[in-house]
């Protein structure tokens, strides 16, 4: 029916590209989750407490549905890359186990003290709970992209023969689990987690502000403007400082990709043949159905720097030669890469538009006035999210045909017992289990977020009284 290689890769592409969402959900929501908490205990205000609350319920959704569709994830490797783990089962098999038995539980034992807790334990024990459930759960990513960053750059081993079998020996720990590539991926992918949530709290806080303030809806018995007000500012605090951060980092980033991984920079640029002062097309349109499943940088109509792409990659000099794709063996889906990456940085440039344009609105007295921005933040609620999902396409596919860089490729890592009718099969049943987890998910986030927080009449969690906030509040107040 189809090529088990290439059903296992679309399986694998599937399931990663939703179970990445409830991640970047719950990594970014922890650093918030942290603050609202030390500000609930640190002066027992309402506010804080239903920020607490509200967020955390989206956290521990988020939460429960990533452990269902990441645990299926491991199982894939034996499934349907019995080779490539048979091979590396020594290397890979660390760091996924640690991740299981410290962060993950870590994370679990904490977050049940988080979400059920609070009236049964003191303030400074629930605080330690929130900073340990974070910290679990940024440590899962630790030891997730240690184990990538590793089939990137790979380092510390060396090929042996066991059983008849080439497999992965350890030989330096620290080279392999330190290896070039993991700081620079931990890094911005946990800023674009920070970001993502940043983006999706301010589109959701601007949407119940729009509503209320131009449109006048006075449906929600639950609105809060103070809540919402607060939601925002958090949020677009945030936003300021890791939009820029994003796009600086991005750019060293590719510096460090040009230098470990010339034929993935190459395809990002879409260079054939080498040359230098190759342009960075800032914008680019394809001039024939031929240039966009097959872009070649000269033949398309862009708008670049002249020696954009050799500045990037040399850090500094736009002489500096790149490598072009006909130097190597086998390139990667040109294609996929060279516009997922364009799509990719015209967002987060977009990003940082929105962070500036947001605080000159938030500096002028103007930022609950602004329609327009308004708009804009709810248009870009999922960007952020969905910015992610672009940056591992340019990652994975990026590496191509290599599983392991330089080591394996991808086709000698597939199950040598597996058939195209039985990945076909599973093809469309992870298709159609997926798919309906995330419909599902939507839903419930889309409830809880058009729903609002309940306005409290008392902090029952808390012991603390609070005031009371009008439940329907006239427009003029918003």
């Amino acid at each position: 029916m189809i090529d088990p290689a290439l059903a296992s890769r679309l399986q694998f592409a599937l399931t990663t590209i939703v179970h990445i969402i409830f991640p970047v959900m719950s990594m970014g929501l922890a650093p918030f989750l942290v603050y609202f908490t030390w500000k609930e205990v640190r002066t027992g205000e309402a506010l804080y407490v239903r920020l607490r609350r509200f967020w955390t319920k989206i956290f521990a959704i988020s939460f429960a549905v990533g452990t269902v569709t990441g645990l299926v994830l491991e199982f894939e490797f034996g499934t349907n890359f019995a080779a490539f783990s048979e091979t590396v089962g020594a290397l890979m098999g660390g760091p996924l186990a640690v991740e299981g038995m410290m962060a993950f539980m870590l994370e679990a034992t904490f977050l049940g003290v988080f979400v059920f807790g609070r009236e049964r334990v003191s303030d400074r024990f629930y605080f330690v709970s929130s900073v340990f459930v974070g910290l679990g759960t940024w440590l899962s990513a630790v030891w997730i992209l240690i184990a990538n960053s590793w089939m990137q750059t790979p380092r510390g081993f060396e090929m042996v023969t066991e059983n008849g079998h080439p497999v992965v020996a350890l030989t330096d720990p620290i080279a392999a689990y330190a290896n070039p590539r993991f700081p620079w991926m931990f890094v911005h992918m946990q800023n674009a987690a920070v970001l993502s949530v940043a983006l999706f709290m301010a589109g959701v806080a601007a949407y119940h502000i729009y509503r209320r303030r131009h449109l006048g809806v006075v449906d929600s018995g639950n609105y809060d403007a103070e809540f919402w007000r607060a939601t925002l500012k958090v949020a677009l605090v945030v936003l300021i400082v890791t939009a820029p951060f994003q796009v600086i980092h991005g750019d060293a980033y590719g510096r460090h990709v040009a230098e470990t991984q010339p034929q993935k920079f190459a395809a990002m640029e879409a260079v054939w043949e080498t040359d230098s002062y190759v342009p960075e097309y800032l914008i680019a349109f394809p001039t024939s159905v031929e240039d966009l499943t097959d872009p070649r940088a000269k033949e398309l109509f862009g708008i670049g720097i002249p020696g954009g792409a050799s500045w990037l990659a040399s850090g500094g000099d736009a002489s500096a030669e790149i490598t072009g794709l006909n130097e190597f063996e086998e390139s990667p889906p040109v294609a996929v890469v060279f516009w997922s990456f364009r799509a990719m940085v015209a967002l987060g440039f977009w990003f940082v538009v929105l962070a500036f344009w947001s605080a000159y609105r938030w500096y002028s007295g103007e930022l609950y006035d602004d329609r327009l921005l308004h708009k804009a933040l709810m248009v870009s609620a999922l960007a952020g999210v969905f910015t992610v999902e672009l940056g591992w396409i340019v990652t994975e596919v990026g590496r191509q045909p290599w599983v392991i860089q330089g080591v394996m490729k991808t086709t000698a890592g597939v199950s040598p017992g597996l058939t195209g009718t039985d990945a076909a099969l599973t093809l469309g049943g992870f298709a159609a289990v997926y798919l309906g987890l995330l419909t599902v998910y939507t839903y419930v986030i889309a409830r809880i977020v058009r729903r609002g927080p309940k306005p409290p009449e008392s902090d029952a969690e808390s012991g603390r009284e609070t005031s009371t906030i009008d439940p329907a509040p006239e427009v003029t107040d918003d």
